[in-house]
């Protein structure tokens, strides 16, 4: 292997210690967190720099697992998830097949109309009035059907189904009296389970990590998912006497309800940390499918 020359050494010191920067950057505020959520609320809110925790403390979690709304959250965002996933699965994979089909009468007019929404919508007020109209306001199904599908990922999808599958082979499943539903089913999916799985992680944490739309279109309080019950605590303070005691001093009452923000934050993203790191590669995946010109 040929050596490098000085300038290739400094190049490559300086993008080492560029990104070590920028990694230090991103990691030490969700490490901080962490930390936090099991110090002192005295010591955290002093601020400095925690490296480790101090005077352990766990009250703070103790309250937030007896938090109902908490847990109430958990449980809608997993249910909308769920659900807005597999909507998502089946309007994206069967539109973007149907698309990638050659025989497709009028594929590409169907295809530019696509584009058109990408860059151009009605806009937040006729959505909401269409929502509204519609009758499915305070329901899951105002999260779910206005995004059913992403023009973007049938684009990526349909790409991965033109390059992995190819006409020849549809051409004998005809001649063995395949259907063209029974082709999708039995032969497409089953080779497509990489885009699949891309396809269910990016619609999946969409919705894990969505708190607008609910914030706008979903008004009771047990139906709010994880996202928004987080938004309450962190912006509008809500921390009431269902997670601090009325006993309490309005400063002891204070000092804790900071502190169990960071708790808070801990406990709604532990799901996605957990799983993230066993699905990283598929966003690599997708990434190169996205790349590759169909």
């Amino acid at each position: 292997m040929k050596s490098l020359s000085l300038g290739d050494k400094i190049f490559t010191v300086f993008n080492y210690t560029l990104m070590a920067a920028i990694t230090l950057c991103i990691l030490y505020p969700l490490y901080f967190i962490v930390v936090a959520s099991f110090s002192d609320p005295n010591i955290v809110n002093r601020g400095g720099i925690l490296f480790l925790p101090e005077r352990l403390y766990t009250e703070g979690y103790a309250k937030i697992f007896d938090y109902k709304p908490l847990w109430t959250g958990y449980l809608n965002s997993i249910i909308y998830t769920l659900c807005g996933t597999l909507v998502n699965l089946v309007f994206t994979l069967t539109g973007a097949y149907a698309l990638s089909r050659k025989d497709l009468v009028g594929r590409k007019p169907i295809m530019l109309l696509f584009i058109f929404t990408m860059f151009f919508s009605g806009g937040l007020i006729p959505s909401y009035l269409l929502i509204n109209k519609l009758g499915i306001m305070d329901t899951m199904w105002a999260l779910i059907l206005p995004a059913a599908a992403s023009v973007w990922n049938i684009i990526i999808t349909r790409t991965f189904f033109q390059s992995t599958i190819p006409d020849e082979l549809l051409e004998a499943a005809v001649m063995d009296g395949c259907s063209d539903f029974k082709f999708f089913l039995s032969i497409v999916l089953p080779l497509s389970k990489v885009i699949v799985a891309v396809m269910a992680l990016f619609y999946g944490i969409g919705h894990w990590n969505s708190f607008f739309e609910p914030l706008i279109y979903i008004t009771s309080d047990d139906k709010f998912p994880l996202q928004v019950i987080l938004r309450n605590l962190l912006i509008t303070n809500e921390v009431g006497n269902e997670m601090l005691s009325d006993a309490m001093s309005m400063a002891e009452r204070q000092r804790i309800a900071e502190q169990l923000k960071y708790g808070v934050i801990v406990a709604s993203c532990l799901p996605l940390l957990t799983v993230y790191p066993f699905l990283q590669k598929y966003f690599t995946q997708g990434v190169m499918i996205g790349s590759i010109k169909g």
